[in-house]
């Protein structure tokens, strides 16, 4: 492949998961629930913990599942170019996520994502994250910390698993993550973080 073709494809999978990752599932199923605009209850984020705040465990658990299989689609389905096209098309799905064109750009915090696109790109990965993020939230009832020690965690174990070029991606997405959660980082510092099920 000529380097202008792979600079194509490498575009086009950075477009496509970007798509896939733009879309909304948590304001599309609260609206289809009935439950108006999630972006006006609890933290107004788009994403299943703040879903959870509605009381709809079924709504929430949908948003969660259709959060991570975006990422996970956009993965596989550029994995049929190659494996680089792959990394890129994970990386655009959580761009996609986070700064979603169809809400002005503002959109979720990119967990469930993350995992979607780890599921996709290395299986294994993506359970290890599940583990610690389960264990940290059992233990402390914090979605957030769950989610910041776990895609801390990330870029070290895909590194210890043999794949370098994920642990770089992983390092971008972690980045990223961590910058979204900025004012939960300040809660929890403050000790006013909300809990995980508590209604905002």
């Amino acid at each position: 492949m000529s380097d202008e073709a792979n600079l194509l494809y490498m575009l086009a999978a950075l477009v496509f998961g970007y798509l896939l990752g733009s879309i909304p599932f948590g304001l599309i199923f609260t609206r289809m629930a009935g439950l108006g605009d999630v972006r006006k209850i609890g933290s107004g984020n788009i994403g299943a913990t703040n879903v959870l705040r509605t009381g709809r465990k079924g709504i929430a658990a949908a948003t969660l599942l259709g959060d991570m299989l975006k990422g996970t689609a956009a993965v596989a389905i550029a994995a049929l170019w190659g494996p680089q096209f792959a990394i890129v098309a994970g990386l655009g799905a959580f761009f996609g996520h986070l700064f979603p064109v169809w809400l002005g750009f503002k959109g979720g915090k990119g967990v469930a994502t993350f995992i979607g696109v780890l599921l996709g790109l290395k299986p294994l990965a993506a359970l290890i994250f599940a583990l610690i993020w389960l264990g940290i939230a059992f233990t402390s009832r914090y979605s957030s910390l769950s989610a910041l020690i776990a895609s801390a965690a990330t870029p070290i174990i895909l590194w210890l698993l043999g794949e370098p070029g994920m642990a770089g991606l992983a390092i971008i997405l972690a980045a990223l993550l961590w910058w979204k959660h900025s004012q939960n980082i300040s809660r929890l510092l403050a000790g006013t973080e909300g809990k995980i099920g508590q209604k905002g």
